[in-house]
């Protein structure tokens, strides 16, 4: 057996394991807490809402545990179980040039991936989220989702793939570097069209009313010297009874979109606090940093995918027979499939780092809505969403530091009252 087959194997275990012994802490933890409120929430949550947070949990972690199987399994087929190999010999007949090809095998792994996963995409939409009075949207609503979002990758999607390969091929050993400068200049494309053509796409965008609230969140960007084209709600309630709000878009095609189902269930001290959180993000160029962080990444990756396709051990390691290599090296079509197909296998360890990073950054916002807007009206918008979405208050401690990208609500809901006794000691 090649030796970075073993490798393979061993991190695709442990990886399937980890997932496993996590998802399965996480279950004891949320169903041992059901019946007891944290003290810190008792006021305001009824254990009804508690113990509906807990078996929705329970519910999520069941249907991902089978997930993470069946990915596994799938992703042995591709690679050790010659699945990938056969589509490449399959995609040579075609009757169209090498670029082509290789652009119809990427096309052929990413649809058959998509086609895999809808079972489990249908059940979570519903099942589980009908379960939990969540879900919305309706089964043609689902379908019409389904075919925009389709239409609208192979659009985006084809060209894109077409240009890298072409890099690949015609760049010569930099072909990485100028691959970098073609998805940064994508990247940035998108934050600029993405509110204003691809997002209207599936949802109607409204202009904020004029009214107190808007007066209030308009002074609230004054003061925090942020300009955005305009204040939106999103008719988010058509698919899910799920709130939010964020901020979106570059440049001048900056704008706040708030959810429909937030209004429905904050006042206004309570909206101005989620804003002046999500404005938090921006003040602090917690953006920037993450759109840096990503750029030093996607370099590292390419820099790396073009080490990979040029021996001959990552094709065998990874399932492609030994009188193949030849054909497979000649294809970067082939590197790309085999190094998207294995790379969150490799990268899987480090999701813990991205959450620690990604939970600092969430306290940061958080002083910043508390110097800007209310430590205390956050504090209740936070409770008050705690609750309609159902999150758990009792994540297990180990999951919640490898997952979770906010800090759980326990301790973000501590830090909260701190910063309110800080204010009020410097009064």
């Amino acid at each position: 057996m090649p030796w970075f087959t073993v490798v393979f194997l061993v991190a695709l275990l442990l990886t399937l394991a980890l997932r496993g012994w996590l998802s399965v802490r996480q279950c004891r933890h949320v169903a041992a807490s059901r019946a007891t409120i944290p003290v810190a929430f008792a006021e305001r949550i009824a254990l009804a809402a508690h113990q509906k947070a807990a078996d929705y949990t329970l519910a999520k972690q069941s249907l991902g545990r089978i997930e993470a199987v069946v990915d596994t399994a799938i992703l042995l087929v591709w690679t050790l179980g010659g699945g990938l190999a056969a589509l490449m010999m399959a995609t040579s007949w075609l009757p169209v040039g090498a670029l082509w090809q290789d652009v119809a095998l990427l096309l052929a792994v990413a649809l058959i991936g998509g086609l895999l996963g809808l079972p489990f995409s249908y059940y979570s939409t519903f099942g589980i989220e009908a379960r939990f009075g969540f879900n919305r949207s309706t089964r043609f609503l689902w379908f019409v989702d389904l075919v925009k979002s389709t239409l609208l990758s192979l659009l985006i999607g084809i060209p894109l793939m077409a240009l890298l390969l072409w890099l690949m091929r015609a760049a010569g050993s930099l072909w990485w570097l100028w691959a970098w400068f073609v998805f940064m200049a994508f990247q940035l494309l998108m934050l600029v069209i993405y509110p204003t053509l691809i997002a209207p796409l599936f949802n109607k965008f409204e202009p904020l009313p004029e009214g107190p609230t808007r007066t209030r969140i308009e002074a609230l960007l004054t003061r925090c010297g942020f300009t955005a084209s305009g204040l939106f709600v999103m008719d988010g309630s058509r698919r899910s009874g799920h709130g939010n709000a964020y901020f979106t878009g570059l440049g001048r095609a900056k704008r706040v979109v708030f959810f429909d189902t937030l209004f429905s269930r904050l006042n206004e001290d309570e909206i101005e606090a989620v804003l002046a959180h999500e404005l938090g993000h921006f003040k602090r160029h917690h953006i920037k940093k993450r759109i840096a962080f990503s750029t030093l990444l996607s370099l590292a990756f390419l820099a790396l995918l073009a080490w990979l396709m040029q021996q001959p051990w990552f094709f065998t390691g990874l399932g492609i027979p030994v009188e193949q290599v030849s054909a497979a090296m000649a294809r970067p079509g082939v590197a790309l499939s085999l190094f998207m197909l294995a790379l969150p296998v490799f990268v899987f360890l480090f999701t813990p780092l991205s959450a620690a990073y990604s939970r600092r950054h969430e306290f940061e916002a958080d002083a910043y809505a508390a110097a800007q807007s209310s430590a205390t009206a956050l504090e209740q918008a936070l409770v008050r969403l705690y609750e309609d979405n159902a999150s758990t208050l009792t994540p297990d401690p180990i999951h919640s530091a490898f997952y979770d990208s906010h800090p759980p609500a326990a301790i973000r809901i501590a830090h909260l009252r701190t910063l309110v006794a800080s204010t009020k000691r410097a009064a």
